[in-house]
């Protein structure tokens, strides 16, 4: 079960940014681990702010941003936790790392496995689903392209057939959220159809697909870009492949993994311009590396090695990355040129969109008081999950 901190607290004085605008000041009231209350003014400068706000003690905040609690809906471990180890400590240690840097929400993504091991991995992290821990289960593979596989071990490479989507969409009993896939694959569009049907998002990723593959999915029902640009057939101004495809169709959110090593700026710029600020979605891919230092670590079952924060195979290419959701917002804004609304749209209100979740990814009354305290340089000083500091920005 979530905990919730049933007191009253008033949060007064930040820029806060609500589907409205930017507040600033502004003030939000907590109660019951809800947001009860949102308003422009600090508390006791403007009457009608003391009206809407008659008691509780109030938290200034002045000088910070109050933004919505960020949703990660592509994040394979952190804290030197896996998702992959059916070990629920190294569960708790993943997420309670991406926590502390403003991650209130998030789905645990595996890797391409052999379909029993996926069954037991989906397994352990259903019962973690149940208890509030997670939000869902993200399965990037098995049905990916050899062609580009990147961070997957090849062997455990196959086309979908109905029976193995079958299995693991039951596996999870509702908590398989997302299945990343390559739709030029043998059986894809169905697959698709069968994943929707089965209520996961069926997203489109690790492909050598063609732009006309790619649509067919996207008609099928695909409607999110697995790390656009990475893993996937480049643009080619005469073939535009998956990038130009997903990117160009209004009905694909695209996920960005803004660390500024699998994106150059320019590019991550580019994409979220194109796609707008209801369609861009900041995404980790971090492993367990994330936070655990420069070393030698697994993602699945191949080994990565992780030099100056960047996780390489052998062949040295990139396997997952070790950013936070707050880095990214950062170099979203700072490297990239977006406005803070618009890293919010991208880091918060957009995935809670995609995944269903009404009660997170904005602030106002009713939603869940899933808050981050930024600095004026973005760093985070406080978060708050379900009323609860986890890091009190007093």
């Amino acid at each position: 079960m979530v905990s919730v901190n049933t007191a009253e607290q008033i949060l007064t004085g930040a820029r806060v940014v609500t589907p409205g605008g930017v507040a600033q000041p502004g003030w939000v009231r907590v109660s019951g681990g809800t947001i009860a209350a949102v308003g422009d003014g600090a508390v006791g400068d403007r009457a009608g702010a003391e009206r809407a706000v008659p008691r509780g003690p109030a938290i200034e905040l002045s000088g910070s941003w109050l933004v919505p609690g960020f949703v990660d809906i592509h994040c394979h471990g952190g804290g030197g936790g896996s998702f992959t180890s059916l070990d629920p400590d190294q569960t708790q240690a993943a997420v309670g790392h991406h926590r502390a840097h403003g991650t209130t929400t998030m789905l645990a993504s595996l890797v391409s496995a052999p379909i029993p091991e996926l069954v037991k991995q989906i397994t352990a992290l259903t019962e973690l689903t149940a208890e509030g821990l997670l939000a869902g289960v993200h399965l990037e593979g098995p049905f990916l392209s050899h062609a580009r596989c990147g961070a997957h071990a090849p062997e455990a490479l196959r086309a979908p057939e109905r029976d193995d989507v079958r299995q693991l969409l039951e596996a999870g009993r509702g908590a398989v959220r997302m299945v990343t896939l390559a739709p030029e694959l043998p059986g894809a569009q169905e697959a698709v159809r069968q994943l929707v049907d089965g209520g996961a998002i069926a997203a489109v990723g690790h492909t050598d697909a063609d732009a006309d593959q790619v649509l067919a999915a996207v008609d099928a029902g695909a409607t999110v870009a697995t790390h656009l640009f990475n893993g996937m057939r480049p643009l080619h101004h005469r073939e535009p492949g998956p990038v130009g495809a997903l990117l160009d169709d209004g009905r694909v959110d695209v996920e960005l993994i803004c660390d500024l090593v699998h994106l150059h700026p320019t590019i991550a710029r580019i994409a979220a311009t194109h796609a707008g600020a209801d369609r861009t979605i900041l995404v980790t891919d971090a492993i367990s590396a994330t936070g655990a230092g420069d070393g030698t670590y697994e993602l699945g079952a191949l080994p990565v090695t992780v030099v100056d924060g960047e996780p390489r195979l052998a062949d040295g290419s990139l396997a997952g990355s070790t950013l936070t959701m707050d880095a990214a917002f950062r170099n979203l804004v700072r490297d990239c040129g977006l406005s803070v609304p618009a890293a919010v749209a991208a880091t918060s209100t957009n995935p809670a969109r995609r995944l269903g979740l009404t009660e997170v990814g904005e602030i106002r009354p009713g939603a869940a008081a899933d808050l981050v305290v930024l600095d004026d340089d973005l760093v985070v000083q406080g978060v708050m999950r379900r009323g609860r500091w986890l890091a009190d920005p007093r």
